[in-house]
């Protein structure tokens, strides 16, 4: 077993902020005296279907705690995403049905299942609907009189909003309350969170101590920035990696992010040493690089997922050839390129497709197309290239 000074040691790698450490000290070895796991909380909101590698940062983190014997409780906000996290928000956040969270909360368990342990001994799923759904008004307005107005704009997506006259819904109030209601409920020694949600995890303190529980130690996780480089990673941004990318679409994804982003994604997606990172970061950046996609492409598809993707970059990115895993699209043998376009799904309306078209970036058999008004007649086995990621072989409809 390891001792609690190593479990701390690893446990606060890579954290941006913990509160605090020598009480994570203290409740380890009190949890390790009554021979008891720690119940190390997250909660997700399924605001989308996907997670991504953003996500993952702090999946990582809980697998850990995990792997040290302790237990994972996944709160899957089924009744808080239904006000939505103002997080970092300049604006309300639209509501989602109940229909539309309940699917999408579906798919949570099988995606979380891709990093963190499922047996039963080391994960416990719950849906905050099971608690929130049973306070009356009267149990909402005491849980709303544990905070002032004051300390919620201590929070500064509240605070910017509040300065610049931007509405604030009293809803929104309502979500760190909720969210530190999941850890009484649930009884939480350990809350762990993005860096964002700093604010939304000490609620939870204060929620504990008032209710008579130990205060939950708080562990937040860096932000992963984006493929763009410059904001968090986000799917509704389109500058996301989903964790159930296809290997090759991974490793290509991960490619394409700016260099400066490489020491970041080293030291939140892989478990490399400091040391060895540095190391790479040192040399050749594509190199590094392609290094950064195998690790990754390998902690979700193994070893032999990752060679293969690479190998697969380097015949098509280096060697010009065409992509082995081309989706074949039926096609009429003569159309207008616009519609050609659309048909492939590489652009939503004949007007993105247009706009692709006269940037440059369609080609037909390699041959670049530029005039938007063309008549493509097309061959069974032709190649449509849109940009230098998307690729479809053409087969002529009967």
């Amino acid at each position: 077993m390891v001792d609690i000074e190593q479990q701390v040691e690893a446990l606060c790698c890579g954290a941006e902020a913990v509160y605090s450490r020598p009480e994570l000290a203290d409740r380890l070895k009190s949890a390790a005296a009554a021979g008891r796991p720690l119940r190390v909380k997250l909660g997700m909101d399924p605001s989308s279907p996907h997670l991504h590698l953003g996500h993952s940062v702090v999946l990582r983190k809980l697998r850990q705690f995990q792997d040290f014997g302790h237990k994972a409780v996944l709160i899957i906000g089924d009744y808080t995403a239904r006000v939505g996290d103002p997080t970092g928000k300049n604006k309300t956040r639209p509501m989602l049905s109940p229909d539309q969270i309940d699917a999408n909360a579906k798919t949570y368990f099988d995606q979380a299942g891709h990093i963190l342990d499922t047996s039963a001994d080391k994960l416990e799923i719950r849906r905050n609907s099971e608690w929130l759904a049973q306070l009356s008004f009267a149990d909402t307005i005491k849980l709303a009189a544990k905070m002032t107005v004051a300390q919620m704009l201590e929070r500064d997506s509240f605070a910017k909003r509040y300065a610049t006259g931007e509405p604030i819904s009293i809803h929104e109030l309502l979500y760190p309350l909720m969210q530190g209601q999941d850890s009484v409920a649930i009884r939480s020694d350990v809350e762990l969170g993005g860096s964002d949600q700093t604010f939304n995890c000490l609620v939870g303190r204060r929620l504990q101590t008032e209710s008579a529980q130990a205060a939950q130690i708080v562990l937040t996780m860096p932000i992963l920035v984006g493929l763009d480089g410059t904001e968090k990673m986000s799917k509704s941004l389109g500058n996301d990696v989903q964790i159930t990318a296809e290997p090759n679409d991974m490793f290509g994804k991960v490619m394409s992010i700016p260099d400066t982003l490489m020491a970041n994604y080293f030291t939140l997606l892989t478990s490399r040493p400091a040391g060895e990172i540095q190391t790479l970061l040192a040399g050749h950046p594509r190199q590094a690089k392609a290094t950064l996609a195998r690790d990754i492409v390998a902690s979700y598809y193994g070893d032999a997922a990752a060679t293969a993707a690479s190998d697969e970059w380097d015949r098509v990115k280096v060697g010009g050839e065409l992509p082995s895993d081309m989706n074949e699209v039926a096609v009429p043998a003569s159309l207008p390129l616009m519609d050609l376009v659309v048909a492939c799904k590489f652009a939503a309306s004949k007007s993105e497709a247009r706009r692709k078209i006269e940037q440059g970036g369609v080609k037909l058999n390699g041959e670049r197309l530029a005039d938007w008004k063309a008549i493509a007649n097309v061959k069974a086995g032709d190649v449509l290239q849109v940009g230098s990621k998307h690729y479809a072989r053409l087969r002529v409809r009967d």
